[in-house]
């Protein structure tokens, strides 16, 4: 898979961009506030329908326009597919293909699948939770993107239950409400299901990305501590041990199901107390260990990269081993390592059908990806 065209228009700090790109390594050089890592996100945005460095999308839009437009043209297997995602503020984005419209933006997904390594990466090791639930999440949709549907619909259920519960307990009358109790089994119910798809699905996830992500960190960090990934689950010991673990079972569905729905019983009297939903998908966190101690907090700054970039590095193999090569994505990240992790990942990429890279100089790349070279400056961007 490959991009053979990118063009934006109204995006960040682009009035307009237009690049014919060809495969094999793609160097945009530039000094840093070019907008070079602004041309990278509107390649990741039609990739996942989301950014790497902001969680709305309103600040994607140029200032003072009403919309954005990206375009994309791409190659996989000898088929080219265009894709046009226009990004509208405060208005349902819309999206077509090759040049037809399409019922919702996120059909199309699958189409364009990118990895993408920068400088925000650091915070998936020293980040809240969160960042690591996002990580999971956009893997799980490039992956297979039916899981788009799966993680909007917990999302929803999981809003309209919290305010639910906000309501049905003793915080505003001082009594519980007995019709909202009732309804409350039934959004423990939705919960249930959508919580248990997206829960498997996830401890299957890190099952197969483990040993990639282990085997990747020995790679770029061959004299540090070993390292793993777990899923901690809030359903805590109910969790079979056997789930989310290489080689182990593969995590059921409907098993889960019954765990949360026995799990939402337990704590009900503290969710109605609190008003928030406490168990659940949203309540859990992806382990990055190195040797026995969790990485946040006790990893080095050297290691937090290493960790990082063996996330991004497991992820790619991960996924071009089930469904063609992903297009690699490489943002300003060369002049963050020293010369071991420099060189594992330059191997990387130069096996790469794509990658697109970002850098300030030309001394930041490395010898064996000079490539296709575009020069970004005065709001242009040229081929070298």
């Amino acid at each position: 898979m490959y991009l053979r065209h990118l063009q934006v228009t109204d995006f960040r700090s682009w009035p307009q961009a237009d690049l014919a790109l060809e495969p094999g390594p793609v160097v945009l050089v530039g000094q840093n506030g070019r907008g070079k890592t602004n041309l990278l996100e509107a390649i990741g945005y039609v990739a996942t329908l989301g950014s790497h460095r902001v969680a709305t999308d309103a600040p994607l839009i140029r200032h003072g326009c009403e919309r954005a437009l990206v375009r994309v043209a791409v190659v996989n297997e000898d088929r080219e597919l265009t894709v046009e995602l226009e990004i509208t503020a405060g208005r349902a984005n819309r999206a077509r293909v090759n040049r037809g419209a399409v019922g919702r933006p996120r059909d199309v997904l699958g189409i364009l699948r990118t990895v993408l390594f920068s400088p925000e990466d650091l915070a998936l090791v020293r980040g809240d939770p969160s960042e690591r639930r996002r990580f999971m999440d956009e893997l799980l949709v490039l992956r297979a993107p039916r899981y788009a549907g799966v993680r909007a619909d917990y999302e929803k259920v999981l809003k309209q239950r919290n305010a639910l519960l906000k309501t049905a307990g003793k915080r505003r009358t001082g009594r519980e409400d007995p019709y909202a109790l009732s309804t409350l089994d039934v959004w423990d119910d939705h919960l249930s299901v959508a919580g248990a798809a997206l829960l498997a699905a996830r401890l299957n996830l890190i099952a197969d990305l483990g040993p990639y992500a282990a085997e990747a960190y020995m790679g770029v960090a061959p004299d540090s501590r070993p390292a793993k990934i777990a899923y901690k689950s809030s359903l805590g010991e109910a969790l079979p041990p056997s789930y989310g673990v290489a080689g182990g079972e593969r995590a059921d569905a409907e098993v889960l199901r019954e765990l949360l729905l026995k799990a939402l019983a337990d704590v009900r009297k503290n969710e109605l107390e609190r008003g928030i939903s406490l168990v659940g998908p949203h309540r859990d966190e992806l382990d990055l260990i190195l040797g026995d101690l969790p990485a946040k907090g006790y990893a080095s700054h050297g290691e937090s990269w290493s960790f990082a970039l063996a996330l991004r590095l497991g992820s790619y193999e991960l996924l071009r081993g089930e469904a063609g090569e992903p297009v690699l994505l490489l943002d300003d990240v060369f002049a963050e390592l020293d010369r071991k992790r420099r060189a594992r990942l330059a191997e990387v990429a130069a096996g790469a059908e794509q990658v697109l890279i970002t850098a300030a100089v030309d001394e930041d790349v490395p010898t064996e990806l000079a490539g296709c070279r575009f020069v970004v400056a005065d709001g242009e961007v040229t081929r070298a």
